[in-house]
């Protein structure tokens, strides 16, 4: 089993202490045991040696928990050290996500990085630390205080010349101390290499063919494994036979254990026979719902409730407003990541020590999962991340990882597994499918009056986190039951509002207790979710339940404008009283040239081109990130394929680290937003907005949040039809316009 103190000896670099407790960040902390959550470990996440090391020569090696799958974080951490230590890029090497020698920082999710490392405490709060030290040891050193001390290219100098470089401070030395959290960090104004645009430090790599992804990883005495997965959800193994692949050329075993069935063979080809040729029987799950009835299914069912608010007033109000109540429902179903390649992991499983290279957004978590699923301690299991198939959410990268594993520890041997599309689309973890029903009543001067939300969720599984391996198929197989959902009614909300899935529309006040929260100010409101057991596996892909809670209150708060008879933007404005979201709306809008019009009705007949134009905002989690999205969309009247034109996007994440791979997120979201509804690709624009004194927040989810919502009140600005049903297929959209 590898150590951090093996791995740094080939790298001159500092060596860490290793201590009894993980650091729990303070965005986890109140779920240590959840998916995000972090456990005690060997690396004490509290020192400074855990984060950062210097080497005899003085290049910075820094440990995270943070992987870049493509989200361009391994660049933006890169230059966050090289910023707070004031050393060129080229001298600091990035370690990420390896159980051996990185911290535990549990999940790495799109909208979670950055404030968790990017503000003061983890890596930045290392960094931080570790400039502070520095200057005192350079201050003995040097006989001059600490103030009087300047910082250029890892050397520190006095007044007179007098000069020590990092190297000569610590080098081949640990810090031995812990993480000071009074270290201040650089302010942005003094920034030199944080806030520029640096190109990705993988992208050369990546476009030669270079870069090796998890299906490059190879192992000496390597063999093959493929899975056999039942033909419909909850079918449990009847029988297997056998003797129906032993003629296969190459293949080497058969591996069955509760209705897990997976074989390995010499070569991948081998295994794709022998996993086709294999004769299995399965016992039949449950029937599905009927595709055309599935939400009113969903309805019907047992849920876990969930009351986010309750002014105990809505029904009242509803009551006196008479005819000006206003209906809508939204349907959302569910939709998987179709990442370009199929996931693969590579399992090593010996008696002294067990290595996966894994694909995982957690390597923690997986790590623990793993080890329950082979039965041994999880101090012998490294799990060590390398990138896979994108994904941004989950999809089979732990399932496979869980697969190499068993077939590896059962014919003792290295096993690479590379799934099928059929693998991997028929059993990840999808978007959840959902339905919305709102209500809202218009008051007599025009304003919304109060605003009634509930929520039908399909939810089963998810990511294992750590102790929950029956959340994806392969532990389900192997007999262990995703998390079960606690059927019952809902508590009365109390605390803080809590509006991490965006169910709460941003124009709710968001009161509790005589507290409110949220960033509108519509007083009398009530929201309420049902999470429903789900007929499929269900699970986090980019924005979970954000993009669909998000649709839902964006669309029916343009429904309102509509019936109000106001402009979509100014009428926004004046239901919000949160500066951030009310700044990048008012900056879309400007970028945009929005000037207030009548909407233009419904769509002339024959071949003719409808277009419009939507807007929609959004608080991502009700305060990680905000912003405002204006699409500018194309309505082919006789076919109803909808084009998007141009997209205007505002963007407030506070402090920006790296704006070209901030415009990479933002973009990257708004068009795989698109692919969730339409398939057109449309001109973007970009607007930041920055302003000063505010903590960095998440961006990777936030522009994609929009997406659909905006599509659809820019169809309805040109045309009349209202888009309440996800996707926006060419049938759907001609099938309103004919009504």
């Amino acid at each position: 089993m590898t150590t951090r103190r093996d791995f740094l000896k080939t790298g001159g670099a500092l060596v860490v202490s290793f201590g009894a407790h993980a650091l729990l960040p303070r965005a986890v902390t109140a779920a240590p045991d959840g998916a995000f959550g972090t456990q005690p470990s060997h690396i004490d996440g509290g020192a400074l040696d855990a984060w950062l090391a210097v080497g005899a020569d003085g290049r910075v090696t820094a440990y995270t928990g943070k992987c870049d799958f493509g989200q361009g974080i391994f660049t933006a951490q890169v230059q966050l050290v090289a910023e707070e230590l004031d050393v060129p890029i080229a001298r600091v090497t990035m370690i990420e996500c390896d159980t051996a020698v990185t911290p535990d920082q549990g999940t790495t999710s799109g909208s979670q990085s950055t404030p968790v490392n990017f503000n003061h405490e983890n890596l930045a709060l290392a960094a931080a630390t570790a400039r502070e030290v520095l200057l005192e040891m350079a201050s003995k050193r040097l006989g001059v205080p600490v103030a009087r001390l300047a910082i250029a290219d890892g050397a520190i100098s006095g007044p007179t010349g007098a000069r020590v470089t990092y190297g000569e401070l610590v080098g081949g030395r640990r810090f031995e101390l812990p993480l000071r959290k009074t270290a201040k960090r650089k302010p942005a104004s003094a920034w030199t290499t944080l806030g520029k645009p640096v190109t990705s430090l993988d992208r050369v790599a990546l476009v030669t063919g270079r870069f090796e992804y998890v299906h490059h990883v190879r192992v000496p005495g390597m063999l093959h494994g493929r899975v056999v997965r039942p033909p419909e959800m909850g079918a449990v193994l009847a029988s297997v036979e056998a003797s129906s692949v032993r003629g296969v050329s190459g293949f080497v075993d058969l591996v069955v254990r509760e209705s897990f069935v997976g074989v390995v063979a010499r070569t991948q080809y081998a295994a794709m026979v022998a996993a086709g040729q294999l004769k299995v029987q399965w016992k039949p799950g449950p029937a599905l719902p009927p595709r055309d009835t599935f939400f009113d299914f969903l309805r019907r069912q047992p849920s876990r409730d969930q009351v986010a608010l309750d002014s105990s007033d809505v029904d009242a109000a509803l009551g006196r407003a008479g005819d000006r109540v206003i209906r809508a429902r939204y349907t959302y179903p569910y939709q998987m990541h179709g990442s370009v390649g199929p996931s693969c992991a590579v399992a090593d499983v010996r008696a002294d020590g067990v290595t996966v290279w894994s694909p995982t957004q957690s390597v923690y978590p997986t790590r623990s999962c793993i080890a329950v699923l082979l039965g041994i301690p999880v101090e012998t299991v490294r799990v060590v991340f390398k990138r896979g198939s994108g994904c941004y959410g989950l999809n089979g990268a732990d399932a496979v990882s869980f697969d190499a594993a068993i077939l590896s520890q059962a014919v003792r041997a290295p096993v690479r597994v590379q799934y099928t599309r059929q693998d991997e689309m028929k059993w990840e973890n999808y978007g959840a499918a959902c339905v919305i029903e709102q209500r809202a009543a218009l008051g007599s001067d025009g304003t919304i009056a109060a605003w009634d939300r509930e929520a039908w969720v399909a939810a089963l599984g998810s990511r294992p986190g750590h102790d929950r391996p029956g959340n994806v198929i392969t532990g389900m197989l192997l007999g262990h039951e995703p998390e079960p959902l606690a059927i019952g009614p809902a508590a009365a909300p109390k605390g803080k509002l809590d509006n991490r899935s965006n169910a709460v529309p941003a124009y709710l006040a968001g009161c509790i207790a005589g507290a409110c929260g949220g960033e509108g100010t519509i007083r009398s409101e009530r929201v309420v979710t049902h999470t429903v057991r789900s007929p499929l596996f269900t699970g986090p892909l980019r924005s979970p339940l954000r993009i669909q809670n998000t649709f839902a209150n964006e669309s029916f708060m343009d429904e309102l404008c509509a019936r109000a008879g106001a402009d979509p933007v100014a009428f926004r404005l004046r239901h919000l009283r949160d500066d951030r979201i009310i700044g990048v709306l008012r900056a879309a809008a400007k970028a945009a040239g929005w000037q207030p019009r009548p909407r233009r009705g419904r769509a002339p007949a024959g071949d003719s081109v409808a277009r419009g134009r939507g807007v929609a905002c959004v608080g991502y989690e009700g305060h990680n990130g905000y912003a405002a999205l204006i699409a500018e969309v194309d309505v082919h009247v006789a076919t109803g394929v909808v084009h998007p034109r141009r997209y205007i996007v505002a963007i407030d994440c506070g402090p920006i680290s790296n704006p070209d791979g901030l415009r990479n997120q933002v973009e990257g979201g708004l068009l795989q937003g698109t692919s969730r509804a339409l398939v057109d690709v449309p001109a973007i624009e970009t607007v930041f907005v920055t302003p000063a004194g505010v903590p960095a927040t998440g961006a990777g989810e936030t522009s994609i949040t929009l997406v659909p919502a905006a599509i659809g009140n820019a169809v309805f600005d040109a045309t009349g039809a209202r888009l309440r049903d996800v996707p926006f297929t060419p049938a759907r959209v001609l099938a309103l316009l004919r009504s």
